[in-house]
């Protein structure tokens, strides 16, 4: 058998390599990884492949830094190309990006078969591009992996798997095996890392772009960091944009460093007291490490963190945002329930795509 598999930004790469070491087990299929080139920061794209000994890539199509739409289409182009040339039996896509939905479009009109990892999840604001993406990309995949019930249970709501033509799959969580696997391969970062500090990381274009929402959460963060220290890896989004901008006040101890590899944000998550996010993926790897979480943002799609208490949506207003962190830095959970598959994720996808 073979398989394309596409990637193109940073949480991709973590998932991709879960799935790559169990394809590796199995000598009759061939594996060959696309590279959009949707991340193309150093710090964001080839350190990983470095650091998580992933297969540099068979093709990089180098496609970044354009409109939605012209990323989009420039990537359906680049990869229908590659898709010709090589013939696979499989693409598998990841997520909800903009490789992920050039991948499936390029694919089913070349009548290739599509496996979607990560399916079924739902925000339910058609505002994020990401929610377009993951919905038009479910509609027509084969195979739908699903993480956790709930996105079985939104994949039903709209009436996919009805027919034979699309199979829904609930398998677990590849971000899990993948946190599992590296847990003991964490690096410390080149910074000077306090003995306790929050985690925090800023990067959708909804808080970004929006000086009002920028504002109020760093207005909140510059508050929460004279209680504690908070460590934040810059986004080169919102690096721009604060570099620009005045919202860091004098004798905040927010500690802003370049975006770190993913052993080093492992380490970050060992070791910080809470996380505060924009980051869906981030969001799970906070539970992974047994760590509270605020999330800033209006919704999430990890709504099972939400109702058994592991995670607190404040959006961005300022004083939620406060309330929400004295809220979750006094929390005691229990991590032992299982959300996610527990790791067997991968070898469930692998097992189901030999069948």
């Amino acid at each position: 058998m073979k398989l394309i598999t596409i990637i193109g930004a940073r949480p991709q790469f973590i998932k991709a390599a879960a799935v790559s070491r169990e394809i590796a087990k199995h000598s009759e299929i061939k594996e060959i990884i696309v590279h959009t080139g949707q991340h193309f920061d150093a710090n964001m794209s080839e350190i990983f492949f470095e650091q998580m000994h992933i297969p540099k890539p068979d093709y990089n199509l180098e496609i970044n830094s354009l409109s939605h739409g012209a990323m989009t289409g420039r990537m359906i182009e680049k990869i229908e190309e590659v898709l010709l040339d090589e013939k696979p039996d499989w693409i598998l896509i990841y997520g909800d990006t903009n490789s992920t939905i050039a991948g499936s479009l390029a694919a089913k009109k070349l009548h290739i078969k599509v496996a979607h990892v990560e399916a079924g999840l739902r925000s339910f604001n058609r505002n994020m591009p990401e929610e377009i993406n993951r919905i038009l990309t479910d509609k027509i995949s084969d195979i739908l992996f699903c993480p956790t019930d709930t996105a079985v249970q939104n994949l039903q709501n709209e009436g996919i798997g009805k027919n034979s033509l699309t199979q829904i799959v609930k398998c677990g969580d590849v971000m899990q095996d993948a946190a599992i696997f590296y847990t003991d391969l964490a690096q410390k970062p080149e910074i000077e890392v306090p003995e306790e500090f929050i985690l925090a990381t800023i990067h959708r274009a909804e808080n970004t772009d929006d000086p009002k929402r920028l504002t109020s959460i760093f207005n909140a963060l510059n508050k929460i960091s004279h209680k504690l220290p908070i460590i934040l890896p810059l986004h080169p989004r919102t690096k721009k944009i604060i570099s620009i901008s005045k919202l860091i006040t004098t004798n905040s101890q927010l500690i802003f460093i370049d975006p770190v590899g993913y052993l080093e944000m492992i380490y970050l998550l060992q070791n910080c007291s809470l996380v505060m996010t924009d980051s869906g993926g981030l969001q799970k790897e906070a539970f992974f490490f047994r760590k509270p979480c605020v999330t800033l943002r209006d919704e999430t799609e990890w709504v099972e963190l939400v109702e058994n208490g592991f995670n607190e949506i404040v959006g961005a207003n300022e004083n939620k945002i406060i309330s929400g962190y004295k809220k979750m830095s006094k929390k005691q959970n229990d991590y032992k329930i299982n959300l996610y598959g527990n790791g067997e994720a991968s070898e469930k996808i692998i097992n189901k795509l030999l069948e």
